[in-house]
């Protein structure tokens, strides 16, 4: 079973020695250390102390105790089967999301025989994503952010969804399908319950899979 005070007696410095060995890491890293994390965001650029780190968003605390398998099979990526208010909640972590051209060009050209554009998106969005993905396709960098509060943790992914705002199909998908749309509207009210529903969903993702009879390990690489 996992369990936050998994450490507590073999290991109590446990979360300590993990949070130093980050802090000297970092101290090592000159472009995540000097005075550039003093800098404010600018047209174009999107600075260090708003990167998604520091952008909010729900905590919750993180289990311990996982055992690490013996063996390695293919045949053990399997779908795990979260339920249908999971995967709604897991999906709004696209609120810090960026996606290349690639990925839904095929949404905004050529959707189909009767439709150019899928007419499950907005109108506008799509001239804005036509916009930065031109043809030919040479910027390989090219893309957009998933909602437009790139920088902060909150539920305007789902209020975007409402909207027909959502970039890739798969998310727009959400609000459409009768079985998920009432919890993208919910989410979309109200930004505590999807903080709630958010951490709650990352907890049951972590139990994904524990196992008893495992180790764990001394090296990550291989079995003790």
């Amino acid at each position: 079973m996992l369990d936050s005070h998994y450490y507590d007696q073999t290991c109590p410095q446990a979360e300590a020695i993990i949070l130093q060995t980050v802090r000297n890491a970092s101290i090592y890293d000159p472009k995540g250390c000097d005075a550039s994390i003093l800098l404010d965001t600018t047209t174009g650029n999107q600075a260090e102390k708003d990167g998604p780190p520091n952008s909010g968003g729900p905590s919750w605390d993180v289990l311990k105790g996982r055992k690490d398998g013996r063996v390695s099979k293919a045949s053990d990526t399997i779908n795990r089967a979260l339920g249908v208010k999971d995967l709604v909640a897991l999906s709004g972590g696209h609120t810090l999301g960026f996606s290349h051209c690639s990925s839904f060009q095929n949404r905004i050209r050529n959707f189909s025989s009767m439709h150019d554009v899928d007419p499950n998106m907005n109108l506008q969005l799509a001239e804005v994503l036509r916009k930065k993905c031109r043809k030919p396709h040479t910027d390989r960098s090219a893309g957009t952010f998933l909602d437009s509060t790139s920088s902060i943790f909150d539920n305007e992914y789902f209020r975007q969804l409402t909207q027909g705002k959502g970039v890739f199909g798969s998310d727009q998908a959400l609000f459409i399908d009768d079985n998920t749309k009432s919890t993208v509207e919910a989410f979309a009210k109200d930004q505590s319950l999807f903080f709630g529903e958010f951490a709650a969903s990352m907890v049951k993702l972590g139990n994904v899979g524990v196992i008893e009879k495992g180790e764990v390990r001394l090296k990550c690489a291989s079995v003790n």
